[in-house]
């Protein structure tokens, strides 16, 4: 099924030549496509490849849509590790956006392992990230690899998300970037975009993943991109990536990454 998903994509998306928004075209080039080595990829793919590595294993419970790999409570860190955490090409993009937009606070919706914390966090150092999730061992096991990184500008914040994120959004007065990864369902998704949208501004971007992970997944994406605060969204397909620009006419890009 998600092969035909792909296909479909496929054939209505664009490269460069398709898109007509300056905006969008710096923001392919400079950083959806880029495939510049930054300083810190090298390491933290070693990280990940301890992970892949290990041999323990942990008891989680899942508050989201769940695995379709493995339902058992009972997971081996390494096979978490090769299917619940965000490929290295999805995590280096990640950087090079906050990168990019150096955005103050940030929200991490769905720690895991922390791996893809870990890459939002190098990529500005400046910001105050906050980074969900609900089982405990996972956490405390991503706060070590934190501690590891000495990423001091990462708060772990440990609950189930339907109760946690809205007494995040009581302490911050602005949130610049979200990363939706904790529920792939679609009230859930569309309840936490409503949430964090009341903290945003024109210049916040959401980035949401797995976009194409189910018919869920489908239809919360096309109600997101029919908001009336979303003014511009780019189809990567396995992320959408959500602007609120106000001076930026309606626009709706399918880009192959």
């Amino acid at each position: 099924m998600i092969f035909l998903r792909y296909l479909q994509f496929w054939l209505r998306s664009g490269n460069a030549h398709a898109i007509h928004s300056p905006f969008v075209f710096q923001l392919y080039n400079q950083v959806i496509r880029n495939t510049k080595p930054y300083y810190c990829f090298e390491t933290l793919e070693d990280s990940r490849m301890d992970l892949l590595t290990s041999q323990e294993s942990i008891t989680i419970k899942d508050f989201g849509a769940g695995s379709r790999i493995n339902t058992s409570k009972q997971r081996k860190i390494r096979d978490l590790a090769h299917h619940s955490e965000k490929s290295p090409n999805l995590a280096q993009l990640l950087f090079r956006l906050v990168n990019y937009f150096q955005p103050a606070t940030i929200f991490d919706l769905g720690t895991c392992l922390g791996t893809t914390t870990l890459y939002l966090a190098h990529g500005y150092k400046h910001a105050q990230l906050y980074t969900f999730e609900g089982d405990p061992g996972l956490a405390n096991l991503a706060r070590q690899r934190f501690e590891k990184f000495h990423c001091s500008h990462i708060r772990s914040v440990v609950g189930n998300i339907d109760d946690t994120l809205e007494e995040a959004l009581k302490e911050i007065d602005r949130l610049d970037f979200v990363f939706f990864d904790a529920n792939h369902r679609k009230e859930p998704t569309l309840r936490y975009f409503e949430q964090c949208l009341r903290k945003s501004d024109e210049n916040s971007v959401f980035v949401f993943d797995d976009i194409y992970w189910s018919e869920e997944m489908q239809q919360a994406w096309q109600q997101i991109k029919k908001h009336p605060s979303v003014t511009l969204t780019v189809d990567l397909f396995y992320i959408g990536i959500v602007f609120f620009r106000k001076k930026q006419p309606v626009q709706h890009f399918t880009l192959r990454s």
